[in-house]
């Protein structure tokens, strides 16, 4: 791979490949009690050593999950309160310094930020681009597109 890709995709993240590390926003309380958190707690569970890693806003917890990372975007301090665009892009950064370090070439995220929390997800955008664009990096947002049952 060369340079950096953005792509969008329809669907379910927990669906991505695994040779894609994953993120999504946390708190600093690690609680993980609604929205897509639930399933991150439920897929890969390893809630004491992520609470032990003692990750404050702005910073990133890592789980790795055989070949590939997870990242815990730590973008507020308690579940019930709201990140900022700041701690958000701190907490980017933080990833993709340890992206970097690990040769990691491809992520998969949901519209971190934009869902419970309410960030506006053209500015998160934005802001993923651009910490990301000049980096050998693959980047698939997951759209999340309720199954047709």
């Amino acid at each position: 791979m060369t340079g950096f890709c953005y792509k969008e995709i329809n669907g379910d993240l927990f669906s991505a490949r695994k040779d894609y590390s994953l993120c999504h926003c946390v708190a600093a309380d690690m609680r993980m009690g609604k929205g897509i958190a639930v399933k991150f707690r439920n897929k890969f569970g390893q809630l004491l050593t992520l609470q032990r890693q003692n990750v404050q806003p702005g910073g990133v917890a890592i789980l790795q999950d055989q070949q590939r990372y997870v990242y815990y975007l730590v973008t507020k301090k308690t579940s019930w309160g709201k990140p900022t665009y700041e701690l958000l892009y701190s907490s980017l950064i933080a990833m993709r310094q340890h992206m970097m370090s690990h040769n990691v070439p491809k992520l998969a995220m949901p519209r971190i930020g934009c869902g419970l929390d309410g960030l506006n997800w053209t500015k998160v955008k934005e802001m993923v681009c651009q910490i990301f664009q000049s980096d050998p990096v693959e980047i698939a947002v997951y759209n999340y597109v309720a199954t047709q049952k």
